[in-house]
């Protein structure tokens, strides 16, 4: 039975569950109406191009999040320490404590990748420079900002992927607790 939704935006966490789950190439329209709840009409009402279109706006509403929560507070934070620390909250809070996978993740490793790729790259890119800003300013030495904050985040893309393929969601914590170590150990 298909059910009333009232925004596009309305739809948005449902259809991120779907493609984290199976990918983009194995989310089937007609997978997507079974878990939304809506028809197939509904769905092309709010995104007219199809399956695209709805990765598109997960994409887009995932960068906003992590625009908002992860990227400024690295960037304006006070104390780059703390919005660092921040930062390692905010993510295993987001990523549930390394029971949901980082949909960029799923998508940057699948067959979409290259669909995606202006999505997927400015999400890596405007992390990995926040977090480098963040390490600048904490007064971690030059030559090592850029490859600590590549290692934080393949660390953190990793032990998502290692959480869910041993089915033991605490190795993610652990992971974030090293790296987290890590960044405190490289302020000069």
């Amino acid at each position: 039975m298909s059910r009333v939704v009232a925004e596009r935006q309305d739809v948005i966490a449902t259809l991120a569950e779907v493609f984290r789950e199976h990918g983009y190439d194995g989310a089937s329209l007609s997978l997507i109406t079974e878990k939304t709840g809506l028809g197939k009409g509904s769905l092309y009402h709010f995104f007219p191009r199809g399956k695209e279109e709805m990765a598109e706006a997960v994409l887009g509403d995932i960068a906003t999040w992590f625009q908002t929560n992860i990227f400024d507070p690295l960037r304006s934070g006070e104390t780059p320490a703390a919005a660092i620390d921040d930062m390692f909250t905010a993510v295993d809070s987001y990523f549930r404590q390394g029971r949901r996978l980082c949909l960029m993740g799923v998508i940057a490793a699948s067959g979409a990748h290259d669909r995606f790729s202006v999505e997927l790259n400015r999400y890596f890119t405007d992390w990995r420079t926040a977090l480098a800003e963040a390490l600048d300013r904490q007064g971690t030495a030059e030559s090592e900002r850029q490859a600590l904050a590549e290692e934080v985040i393949g660390g953190i893309q990793g032990a998502l992927i290692l959480a869910r393929s041993l089915d033991d969601p605490q190795a993610f914590g652990r992971v974030l607790s090293r790296l987290k170590a890590r960044c405190r150990s490289s302020q000069n």
